[in-house]
């Protein structure tokens, strides 16, 4: 679960750039995609800070496409690990959130 402080935008940002559909929206909200569901919450200003990790492939293609919808979020586009993954990070809009996005090397 991702506490937020606008449900509405954070699910936005995984509709818009990761193709997720939504299966309940509201204060409380679920997206999913392949075999993986988010659940998003409608949290208070003292939330912690969280991360979570989410493995793709063609990690590249995919930065690709979303690498100029994310000018007003903060990124680290896609490098290489010492632990054989490559990866981007991105923190989820409207959270506390830092979302690993990975592929295996």
């Amino acid at each position: 679960m991702i506490p937020s402080y606008n449900v509405k935008e954070t699910v936005n940002f995984f509709v818009d750039l990761f193709d997720f559909e939504i299966l309940m929206n509201g204060d409380y909200a679920i997206v999913h995609k392949d075999n993986l569901s988010i659940h998003i919450l409608r949290a208070g200003q003292d939330i912690g800070e969280m991360e979570f990790y989410l493995e793709v492939d063609a990690i590249d293609s995919l930065w690709g496409n979303i690498k100029d919808k994310l000018s007003d979020i903060k990124t680290k586009p896609p490098f290489d690990r010492e632990y054989g993954m490559r990866e981007m990070h991105i923190i989820v809009p409207h959270t506390k959130t830092l979302m690993f996005v990975g592929q295996v090397i």
